[in-house]
């Protein structure tokens, strides 16, 4: 049924993951949701450098959040910053080098960040779409490390602050490739069979649908949400998928439209009248599962999926140092 999934994905992406069906949706959306000032609160966006995560920290700072640019390298993220406080007049950004795909260095950052400063809202955007199978310097499969466990960390690490703050939330950018992916526990690294970047990153991102859900319920005084930013032009999908690209770039959002729903779910009261734990598209919920798709997965997968993440995190706890 795979080749089903995938048709009905891309058609049904044609139609509202694109610049059009942003124009569409957007006919619907109140501008007052987003109008808000935001003075006072403090958000974390990690891979904020560029793309959605950069488009949503300018427009957070535009409203007066205090923002923490959480990226990798070191030179793209002060070009960001820079153009950050000169387009917003906000001087309240502050960087943090930290490597996503590292679990080590994540821990020892929230730790720190614990210590000096208060969270409001962490925003989950740093991903990657790596087409062949990488292993980083931990031994962990890449995509993996970087889009599921890295997000499970750096949230977990994070919610004891979290739940000290008024009006918690927690948002993770994913995609609505996840519609093709069953959960899979059984291969979280990619060891068996051949290896597509493209199908991999699908199932890390509907790991992270399956992880929004299960935070859900265990923290209530946190709104968790997913979403999907629909096709948006950014520096990763011109890298990643250079053929897609090609295909599709005249149809493509913009990174502010494809940060719109992100921004909508950070900032705005609307959101959480909302049950937590949500996948949106377009400031609305939508299912996770298409019609007749077979990627509902039991309980106990997803029960395994947090028991798997909780061991490796504890591993890598352990050994980060500080």
């Amino acid at each position: 049924m795979s080749w089903y999934r995938n048709t009905v994905w891309f058609v049904k992406g044609l139609r509202e993951y694109t610049r059009g069906g942003y124009e569409s949706a957007s006919k619907r959306f109140n501008p007052a949701d987003v109008e808000v000032d935001v003075a006072g609160r403090s958000f974390l966006v990690t891979g904020a450098n560029s793309g959605i995560g950069k488009a949503t920290a300018k427009e957070i700072a535009r409203r007066g959040g205090t923002v923490h640019l959480v990226c990798r390298n070191k030179e793209r993220a002060e070009v960001a910053k820079e153009e950050i406080v000169t387009e917003t007049g906000n001087q309240n950004i502050f960087l943090h080098i930290v490597d996503i795909s590292n679990p080590k260095e994540i821990w020892k950052f929230a730790e720190k960040f614990r210590n000096e400063h208060k969270l409001n809202v962490l925003i989950n955007n740093a991903g990657c779409m790596v087409n062949n199978r990488e292993l980083t310097e931990d031994g962990l499969e890449k995509n993996f490390a970087t889009n599921t466990l890295g997000t499970y960390i750096m949230t977990t690490a994070l919610v004891p602050l979290l739940e000290k703050a008024a009006d918690a939330r927690v948002i993770t950018v994913s995609s609505g490739g996840m519609l093709v992916q069953k959960l899979n526990v059984s291969d979280l690294q990619s060891e068996s069979g051949p290896f597509d970047g493209t199908m991999v990153y699908a199932q890390n991102k509907r790991q992270q649908v399956v992880l929004t859900e299960q935070w859900a319920k265990a923290h209530r005084n946190i709104h968790f949400s997913v979403m999907h930013p629909g096709w948006a032009d950014t520096p990763a999908v011109r890298s990643s998928m250079p053929d897609f690209y090609e295909r599709m770039k005249n149809s493509l959002r913009t990174e502010a439209q494809g940060a719109d729903t992100v921004l909508w779910l950070a900032v705005s009261a609307e959101a959480t009248k909302l049950p937590s734990g949500l996948f949106f598209q377009d400031r609305q919920p939508v299912p996770t599962h298409l019609p007749l798709a077979y990627t509902h997965s039991p309980p106990e997968d997803e029960e395994k999926l947090m028991e798997v993440l909780e061991e490796f995190s504890q591993e890598f706890k352990s050994a980060s140092p500080g």
